[in-house]
């Protein structure tokens, strides 16, 4: 039977938590995942960014309009809850009059964390996600995610947009500089690497392939050094 790491859910052999060095980024993320994110999405990086970000949550679900937990965290009085979602509505880290609209409350991010075809239900169903205050980025990024297509260019992953939103928030003065995140891209470009070079290996017919349309992607890819 195989090992499994209990942080990200992988095997122990395939684990990227040996890259983290878990902080306290001054911010209380909450991962919404999609069922089919928590079981199957072996790329997922929802999971390595839980394992090293400090007091961060994972719930699962589709509908999170009555889930208790999520509910009980945004009604929390010590919190101010905002959804990272872009928009023309949406605060960033150093627009004029978001750290007082903190208060002097700890920030609490909510992340919807699936594929991008899932997260349509998520905000379908979860009008009460979806009601609160907006949270973006000031800046623009483009994923290093090379073997996974998305959308468009500037469709980060999960943990990039933790990772450029702690820097953001450090940046602007918003949280305290004392928490590196780096650790959380070096988790994610070896996953990368990782994950590239078993698909050079089953090009070379080293390991099975284990889709039904693996056959069709035959050209190696190159493995970034970064």
């Amino acid at each position: 039977m195989r090992q499994i790491c209990y942080q990200c859910l992988r095997p122990i052999q395939n684990c990227f938590c040996t890259y983290l060095t878990p902080f306290d980024p001054g911010v209380k993320f909450v991962f919404l995942m999609h069922p089919k994110e928590a079981k199957r999405q072996r790329t997922g990086t929802g999971r390595i960014a839980h394992a090293g970000l400090i007091d961060s949550e994972i719930i699962v679900g589709i509908d999170f309009t009555q889930n208790e937990r999520l509910c009980a965290l945004l009604s929390d009085e010590q919190y101010v809850p905002m959804l990272l979602y872009p928009g023309d509505d949406a605060w960033t880290a150093n627009k004029d009059g978001f750290f007082e609209s903190l208060g002097g409350r700890k920030l609490l991010v909510i992340v919807i964390d699936s594929t991008w075809f899932c997260s349509k239900k998520m905000i379908q169903f979860s009008t009460n996600i979806m009601a609160l205050p907006k949270l973006s980025f000031s800046g623009n990024y483009q994923s290093i995610f090379t073997f996974k297509r998305e959308p468009k260019p500037e469709y980060i992953s999960t943990i990039e947009s933790c990772y450029y939103l702690i820097k953001e928030l450090q940046s602007a003065g918003v949280v305290r500089n004392h928490a590196d995140p780096e650790c959380l891209m070096t988790a994610f470009k070896a996953m990368i690497q990782f994950q590239l070079q078993k698909e050079n290996d089953r090009i070379e017919g080293r390991i099975p392939n284990t889709h039904h349309h693996d056959y069709k992607y035959t050209r190696k890819k190159e493995i970034p050094t970064f």
